[in-house]
């Protein structure tokens, strides 16, 4: 009896679905707007950083800063965002002895949080002698949810 007993609580319990609060994770499609090199030797001013940018104000900011050694703008896809559809991702890493440094993005969103994944990517074999400064600008859908960089 006793046997029977443990027989099927064990069936009851395998056979049940488990019930995790998985996240559920969706890739979030991003339009890029520029991806490069800053060629000013730092002269712009930015750090290694990641940024994200959610109003004109700051966006302007950043092109006017972004633009302050050479004018990188004017090969911008796009310089009007329209801010209540779209945040604007921008990475921008170290200055670097080196041409072939470059950036990649990946981005998921799950249930809680839109998780940005930097990708700094250098260079296989010979590289140019010249100072730059790899940066990556998109932007995607506007969200709720907190973006992280990772």
């Amino acid at each position: 009896m006793k046997v029977k007993l443990i027989i099927l609580i064990a069936i009851g319990l395998f056979s049940c679905k488990a019930n995790h609060n998985k996240d559920k994770m969706a890739i979030i499609e991003t339009v890029l707007i520029a991806k490069g090199n800053l060629h000013g030797s730092g002269s712009e001013g930015f750090t290694k950083q990641n940024m994200v940018i959610d109003n004109q104000s700051d966006w302007e900011s950043l092109m006017s800063q972004i633009n302050s050694v050479n004018n990188v703008s004017d090969h911008f896809t796009e310089t009007k965002i329209n801010f209540s559809e779209y945040n604007v991702i921008a990475v921008f890493d170290d200055v670097k002895g080196s041409g072939g440094h470059k950036i990649n993005l990946d981005v998921i969103k799950t249930n809680k949080q839109v998780l940005v994944t930097v990708d700094f990517v250098g260079p296989s074999g010979m590289a140019t002698t010249v100072m730059t400064q790899p940066y990556y600008i998109a932007k995607i859908l506007k969200t709720d949810l907190p973006i992280l960089f990772k």
